[in-house]
């Protein structure tokens, strides 16, 4: 099976020099960078690392995407984006995952960079890791491995979204009978993890925007409920905490308890979202825990927030 590597990018040629050199791929294989307007050396990094360099402007990344796989030659579409840096034997793991014919898409969740700030590895923390090569859910755009046959089939990347379009890919390759497969193989570094509390709130505002959209398209599993039910409850918190102090002037001191209960929703939350990311640490000590509550607490509000507010790309 041939490999296309497609790499979209927009004006971050350092990372994307160390992605493509992260890339050991055979002399069958391609790689192709899908340049969204760059006004940096983007194109001319990927022009001299050999790569086929696509000028793409003012395009979501779902059509981006779909757009550099339409003039892809492989049987397999191997989805980096410019800020990975993937580990030694990614490609030859991806071929022996995806030689299985009921295999659709395979990847792994990406890792936080070894030297990073606290806020990302918390964040990695948050994102979790694939042990051992299982069955999955889904799997991040930026860094997976599609079919081609499969792709196709399913009509690629939904252009209309702008977060979560992996969600829906693999929702749709598992409607059409397709599995999707967890390789820890398949490990890449993700350098562009938000550095700071502040960063990660921007990020989550921008990434949660469409999540309540494609969670509801087809049927909710069980599993699937946290996810949807969660930024819906801190929204209703964030709104009565934010609203008590007029309500409480016109009806009474009733609506502060609602508001102090809705507080405690907030904070109860993120302790839990905290603990779950703690729970795989040997004996986290005091600071770790204040730090995944910190994180988790600014991830459920941006997150919360992103339900009605349609913010930019984090990165512009």
């Amino acid at each position: 099976m041939r490999v296309s590597v497609i790499v979209p990018v927009r004006d971050d040629a350092e990372r994307l020099a160390r992605c493509l050199a992260s890339i050991s791929g055979r002399e069958q294989d391609e790689i192709i960078v899908a340049d969204n307007g760059s006004r940096d050396d983007s194109p001319g990094v990927a022009a001299r690392a050999g790569a086929t360099v696509l000028s793409l402007p003012n395009l979501k990344v779902s059509a981006l995407r779909n757009a550099a796989a339409n003039e892809a030659a492989g049987d397999l579409l191997a989805f980096i984006d410019a800020d990975h840096q993937l580990g030694a034997g990614w490609v030859d793991a991806a071929l022996e995952t995806m030689s299985d014919p009921s295999v659709g898409a395979a990847g792994a969740r990406y890792a936080a960079p070894p030297n990073g700030t606290w806020v990302q590895q918390m964040y990695g923390l948050l994102r979790g890791t694939t042990t051992g090569i299982a069955d999955t859910e889904w799997l991040g755009s930026g860094n997976m491995v599609v079919r081609r046959e499969a792709f196709d089939r399913v009509g690629g990347f939904d252009a209309s979204l702008e977060a979560c379009e992996d969600v829906d890919l693999c929702r749709r390759l598992r409607a059409a009978g397709f599995r999707i497969i967890g390789d820890e193989r398949l490990h890449s570094i993700h350098h562009g993890d938000p550095p700071t509390l502040r960063a990660l709130f921007r990020a989550e505002r921008w990434r949660g925007r469409d999540n309540l959209r494609v969670s509801l398209r087809g049927p909710v599993a069980w599993r699937e409920l946290p996810s949807i039910v969660m930024p819906i409850l801190s929204l209703a918190a964030l709104i009565t905490v934010a609203l008590s102090p007029v309500v409480a002037a016109l009806t009474g001191w009733t609506m502060w308890r609602l508001a102090f209960a809705s507080a405690m929703l907030i904070l109860v939350l993120a302790v839990v979202r905290a603990l779950r990311m703690t729970r795989n640490l040997d004996r986290p000590g005091f600071v770790a825990l204040v730090h995944a509550f910190a994180a988790a607490l600014v991830y459920d509000t941006a997150r919360a927030i992103a339900l009605v507010d349609r913010a930019p790309h984090h990165r512009r």
